[in-house]
């Protein structure tokens, strides 16, 4: 049995699926050499009547059940983050119920989870410096109460009401002043969101890094670790190495994360990356090879991935969620292709049959004949017809 597939030129092209399912099982041995964070997707309600810009309509078994999934694999997870579609959806109502239902079910199941602490109940441009701390508090308060590591996002009002890089260094001090544990930082580069173009008080990525040390160096135990997601492997190995003693780096590299999980003589980073998402089985099982010190087959199983990784996070970076999405579906993890805010329609089509082909040939769908029926469905509404 073959697909028809089509090409961005507008020719199709014909693919053998894969039969044989995947043979990543749940229940492995725990996570020990690293700590990995997979940040995941919300499932949309389908039968919701709304319009892409009302609030979303969230289906929550739906969405609880794949946190299950990551948890039975030994993976944490990041919770609320970008991949939830913060700030591109998902509004802060939703997202603190979502906050507060992910952090019952890892209670429940014992799973690890760090919840996004930001500041999208204000509107970016119309929010003081007092505004951005008190929205961030607010939030702040609401993860420590769960239970739930905070993971201090980086903020669109911030970066629309700082002048100079003391204006970060007097809000990122304040709160971690104020926190009860140990919190991750969160530097998201403008590909990921243009809105954040010049944080930390400079479009120069070389002083930003300097004020972003400088918060973590004036609290070095407030910070568990720092999240970087600026797509540049040496960049973030240069930032690792300048750490304070105790300081994690966790690679939100989805570009170059096997090298960079990997490390070399002077250290590695550990994980906290959307890409885990379709790719949790495969990537915990990768890292329990690490954990035997084989780091040959951990690249072996990890390196294959990459292809797939940046084809779903190629420009627009942002629209990285719809191929997360897709692929979910696919797998079986939801009945429907909907996101919320309508962002299903954020990719094309030859985009779509490229994913599905290459996460077919990495054995990423748990019944390959389901992926294939679904991806024959999609087609036939596409007006490919199979």
């Amino acid at each position: 049995m073959t697909l028809l597939l089509p090409r961005a030129d507008g020719t199709t092209y014909s693919y053998a699926p894969r039969t044989a399912p995947t043979a990543f099982q749940p229940g492995g041995a725990a996570l020990t050499s690293r700590t990995v964070f997979s940040a995941a997707h919300v499932v949309a309600d389908p039968y919701a009547d709304i319009s892409p810009d009302s609030p979303a309509a969230v289906d929550w078994d739906a969405t609880l059940a794949f946190r299950r999934h990551l948890w039975s694999h030994g993976l944490g997870v990041a919770e609320a983050m970008d991949t939830a579609q913060r700030g591109m959806g998902l509004d802060w109502a939703n997202a603190a119920e979502l906050i507060r239902r992910s952090s019952a079910e890892a209670k429940a199941v014992g799973g690890a989870i760090a919840c996004g602490v930001g500041t999208d109940q204000l509107t970016p441009g119309e929010a003081t410096l007092h505004d951005v701390i008190e929205a961030y508090e607010d939030q702040l308060s609401l993860v420590e109460e769960q239970g739930a590591q905070a993971i201090l996002m980086a903020s669109r009002a911030l970066a629309a009401a700082a002048k100079t890089p003391d204006d970060y260094l007097e809000v990122y001090g304040h709160l971690l002043r104020q926190c009860t544990e140990p919190v991750i930082l969160h530097w998201l580069g403008p590909m990921f969101d243009p809105a954040l173009e010049g944080y930390w008080g400079s479009s120069d990525l070389d002083a930003a890094t300097e004020t972003f040390l400088e918060v973590i160096a004036a609290h070095p135990d407030k910070v568990d670790g720092i999240k970087v997601s600026l797509l540049d492997a040496q960049r973030e190995v240069d930032l690792r190495r300048r750490l304070p003693d105790g300081v994690r780096c966790y690679t939100g590299d989805d570009f170059n994360y096997p090298e960079l999980i990997e490390g070399d003589d002077r250290g590695f980073s550990h994980a906290l990356l959307g890409i885990f998402d379709p790719l949790g089985p495969v990537a915990a099982e990768a890292v329990r090879h690490l954990d035997r010190g084989d780091d040959a087959a951990f690249r072996d199983l990890l390196d294959p991935t990459v292809e797939l990784s940046r084809h779903l996070f190629q420009t627009p970076t942002r629209f990285y969620k719809t191929g997360v999405v897709f692929l979910a579906w696919l797998a079986g993890h939801q009945q429907h292709f909907t996101m919320v805010g309508g962002l299903q329609s954020a990719r094309s089509l030859p985009h779509f049959a490229k994913a599905y082909e290459l996460a077919d040939g990495l054995g990423l769908f748990p019944d390959p004949a389901v992926a294939e029926s679904r991806m024959k469905s999609l087609l036939n509404v596409y007006g490919v017809p199979q």
